[in-house]
């Protein structure tokens, strides 16, 4: 995946944010999933703030976006031998975002609602 590709995956991760607010901590935890690239990740936050999808005060994120993702039909299981992109745990059913800029996990039942901010 290029750099371009990333960025596109994490701003389309930040719009489906279910939180009323994050840390800037727990934010660059969850596009950690996308990359780990200090500058890519600050790329992302920059650009989603001036596209208008977060918005951000000292260490503080506001999701500004309600497309929320469905568990039902944006987010597919798959059976294999996987390893959480979040945590690493070895996994037997991975649980995938269905994005427009592609499949994001895998990721374990617990890590998925995490990442998406339903826990």
């Amino acid at each position: 995946m290029t750099d371009r590709e990333r960025v596109k995956r994490g701003l389309e991760l930040l719009e489906h944010f279910e939180d009323a607010e994050l840390s800037v901590a727990e934010a660059i935890d969850r596009l950690e999933t996308v990359t780990t690239d200090p500058r890519t990740t600050r790329e992302i936050l920059e650009r989603a703030e001036a596209d208008g999808l977060i918005d951000r005060e000292g260490g503080t994120i506001r999701p500004l976006g309600s497309t929320y993702l469905s568990f039902e039909a944006d987010v597919i299981t798959k059976e294999g031998e996987f390893n959480c992109r979040r945590c690493g745990a070895s996994l037997s059913t991975g649980f995938f975002m269905n994005l427009d800029s592609g499949e994001h996990g895998p990721f374990g039942s617990s890590c998925i609602r995490k990442v998406t901010g339903r826990d």
